[in-house]
C-alpha cells in the first residue's frame, strides 16, 4: 500500500451484515456476476471479523485492522497506526501518524468522504456521529438506510455526484455502508412479506439486489485513475443457526465474512490491473 496511497484513488466498500456462505454459494451459482468478475479467482476469501457488530467492526476497521485472513497468521496489514513492536505492520504497509486510518489517508492528501448506510452512520445522536465524523464529508438520508427497499441504487447515485464534484487532481478515499443486507430485508424477495420476516433466503436476495447496482459505484470509483477496491462484510449474520437470530454473538456465521481487494484500472486503460 506504500505504493498505492498517494497515486490511486481508495474505494472501501462493507456490505453490511453479509454472511461468507451465502456470498459464496451466490458466487458459485453465478448469481452475483458483476461482483463476481472482480473477486480473485471468481471467489471470496473467507475471513474472521474484527468485531460482531457494525459499530464495533467499523471502529477496528478504521483503525487499520481489516478482517483477517482466516488462517494462523500474523497477518501483514495493509494499514497501520504507526505502533512500537507491531507484529502485523510489513515492509509494504501504509503506515500513519494519526489515530485512525481515515484522518491518516487526509493527511496524505485524500478527500475522506463517508456514504452512510446503517443507523450508526446517521447522525441522529450521539453515537450516529461518531463514524461519520472521522470524514471530511459524510452524507446520510432516509433513503440510504435499512428500511428504504431502494437504499442502495440511492448510496450509488450519491456516489457518483461525489466523484463528480471532485476537482481532477484531488485524491479520494470513498467509503460506503450498504445497509440492503441488514435487517429488514424481506422485501428484496419477490413473494416474500412482511409477516414471514426475513431468512436466509431475503438475505441472498439483498445481496443479489446490491449485484444488480454496483457495477455503478465501481465505473464511479474507477472514473478518474486506477482505484485500488476493498469489498468486504463487517459481520455477519444468524437466521436461526443453532437458535441463534441477529448479531453481537459469538457465532461461526457472525464471525466469518467475505473479503475481497482488487484494483479498478482506471480510464487509461494502459495502467492494467497490478
Amino acid at each position: 500500500m506504500r505504493s498505492v496511497v498517494g497515486t490511486d484513488d481508495l474505494l472501501l466498500v462493507t456490505l453490511d451484515t453479509l454472511r461468507f456462505d451465502v456470498a459464496e454459494e451466490l458466487a458459485a451459482a453465478g448469481r452475483i456476476p458483476h461482483l463476481a468478475r472482480h473477486l480473485p479467482g471468481g471467489r471470496w476469501e473467507r475471513r474472521h471479523a474484527p468485531g460482531s457488530f457494525t459499530f464495533a467492526s467499523h471502529q477496528a476497521i478504521f483503525a487499520g485492522f481489516l478482517p483477517t485472513p482466516a488462517a494462523p497468521g500474523p497477518h501483514p496489514r495493509l494499514f497501520a497506526a504507526r505502533f512500537a513492536g507491531s507484529e502485523t505492520t510489513a515492509d509494504g504497509t501504509f503506515v500513519y501518524d494519526t489515530p485512525d486510518l481515515v484522518s491518516g489517508l487526509a493527511g496524505a492528501g485524500y478527500r475522506t468522504v463517508c456514504i452512510g448506510g446503517v443507523g450508526f452512520f446517521n447522525r441522529q445522536g450521539p453515537l450516529g456521529t461518531v463514524l461519520p465524523g472521522m470524514f471530511q464529508e459524510s452524507h446520510w438520508e432516509p433513503e440510504f438506510g435499512v428500511a428504504s427497499p431502494t437504499s442502495f441504487e440511492a448510496q450509488v447515485a450519491r456516489a457518483e455526484e461525489v466523484v463528480a464534484a471532485l476537482p481532477a487532481d484531488r485524491r479520494l478515499f470513498l467509503f460506503v455502508n450498504v445497509s440492503a443486507l441488514h435487517q429488514p430485508n424481506w422485501f428484496h424477495l419477490p413473494g416474500a412479506t412482511r409477516e414471514a420476516g426475513d431468512s436466509r433466503e431475503t438475505h441472498a436476495a439483498a445481496l443479489e439486489y446490491v449485484d444488480r447496482h454496483i457495477g455503478r459505484l465501481f465505473a464511479a470509483a474507477g472514473s478518474r485513475r486506477r482505484c485500488f477496491a476493498i469489498v468486504c462484510s463487517d459481520h455477519g449474520t444468524a437466521y436461526g443457526d443453532d437458535g441463534y437470530t441477529g448479531h453481537r454473538l459469538g457465532h461461526e456465521v457472525v464471525w466469518t465474512v467475505p473479503y475481497a481487494q482488487f484494483f479498478l484500472p482506471g480510464p487509461d486503460a494502459s495502467e492494467g490491473p497490478r
